[in-house]
């Protein structure tokens, strides 16, 4: 699959969910490809864990979780595990504010490069909160927010968030409501093309910009 232009999903403002979505084939393979990359990523994930657990005194001295109430599907909340990166906040962070630079070192930096601080979610995804190719979730403070301020965000709650998307290798980070609008653009467009060629070719991506240590 090539990939798709930003100007082919950036004037988006309703979304109609794929038909493919709702078609029991589609939900059961999705499912049983979440299941199966999930349990093949419990080794990895164990053997970070321990990694880290060695390493985060000397490197990134607090708890090795952070744990954050987002939202889910429908907008329920449910609890996201991840490797902490950030150092403990010295003030409260709004819920429009960027991201605090600062507060990631070196190591840190590394760890979200790679996207090895995402690993914990493969527990989320398990349990059914999250699945692997969908919507990023935000915190639920943010999301209650973006709600309010950023149109068609509300229709990212349709489907399951997911650990990597559309918008996460075609967007990237963002850190103010513009990019916001621009990842919002790329989820609805998923939401509305969803497929499993689809998201294979987002697999494909996430691969790649992991590799080549973009972030996203």
């Amino acid at each position: 699959m090539a990939q798709t232009p930003p100007a082919l999903y950036a004037n988006i403002t309703t979304v109609s969910i794929s038909p493919r979505l709702s078609l029991p084939s589609y939900r059961i393979t999705k499912r049983a490809f979440d299941l199966c990359l999930g349990a093949l990523l419990i080794l990895p994930l164990t053997l970070t864990a321990l990694a880290l657990l060695l390493l985060n005194p000397l490197l990134n001295p607090g708890p090795l979780f952070f744990v954050q109430t987002r939202m889910g599907q429908g907008g329920l909340p449910f609890s996201a595990w991840k490797f902490r990166t950030m150092a403990p906040a010295t003030k409260q962070r709004g819920a429009l504010d960027g991201l605090e630079q600062n507060r990631l070192s070196v190591f840190t930096r590394a760890l979200r490069k790679t996207r090895l601080d995402e690993l914990p979610q493969i527990i989320n995804v398990l349990r059914g909160e999250m699945t692997l190719i969908g919507p990023r979730p935000d915190s639920f403070e943010q999301a209650q927010a973006y709600c309010r301020a950023v149109g068609g965000y509300s229709q990212r709650l349709s489907v399951l968030p997911g650990i990597s998307g559309f918008a996460q290798t075609e967007v990237g980070y963002v850190e103010n409501l513009g990019g916001v609008r621009r990842k919002v653009a790329a989820d609805l467009y998923y939401i509305r093309n969803a497929s499993l060629s689809l998201d294979l070719w987002i697999t494909w991506r996430t691969i790649m910009v992991v590799l080549q240590r973009k972030g996203a």
